[in-house]
């Protein structure tokens, strides 16, 4: 069963010292795929900093995609992607719409590593936190995943 009150929030794993992308990802993780390894958290770790400190795509951004794949993404090259494609479109266009950008150097104005950053990192993880959560509940994908 979907719990997000159950489990630990994104920015704890950012207090912890996870970057963005990882934080939401490890959340996300033992809500929707708690069979999946937390070792798993590998993946997310070169989206921190908008693509390994290149200031692209937002970390947390790319963290709840990587959810959203968990949940709908193929197996198969012959399964469709019609539905994980629209999915992620959505979800980029509301973060876009919440946030006015997508870009991590955008949304932090390239201070890596001030407290400023920090701060601004932390209000946009919890903000991802929610919009994933609810995202996710919308959409009616709240059954766990198993099989990992």
């Amino acid at each position: 069963m979907y719990s997000a009150p159950a489990c630990k929030n994104a920015n704890d794993y950012h207090t912890e010292g996870f970057n963005c992308a990882e934080s939401i990802f490890l959340a996300f993780r033992e809500r929707v795929a708690p069979g999946l390894s937390a070792e798993a958290v590998r993946m997310a770790t070169p989206f921190g900093g908008g693509l390994g400190y290149a200031g692209c795509l937002c970390g947390a951004l790319t963290g709840s995609v990587m959810i959203l794949g968990i949940l709908k993404g193929r197996t198969t090259p012959q399964a469709p992607r019609k539905e994980p494609y629209a999915l992620s479109s959505e979800f980029h266009n509301r973060f876009k719409n919440k946030f006015g950008a997508t870009c991590c150097r955008v949304l932090t104005r390239n201070m890596y590593g001030s407290p400023e950053q920090g701060a601004t990192c932390e209000k946009i993880i919890k903000e991802t936190e929610q919009l994933l959560d609810d995202f996710i509940k919308e959409k009616c994908l709240v059954q766990p995943v198993s099989g990992f």
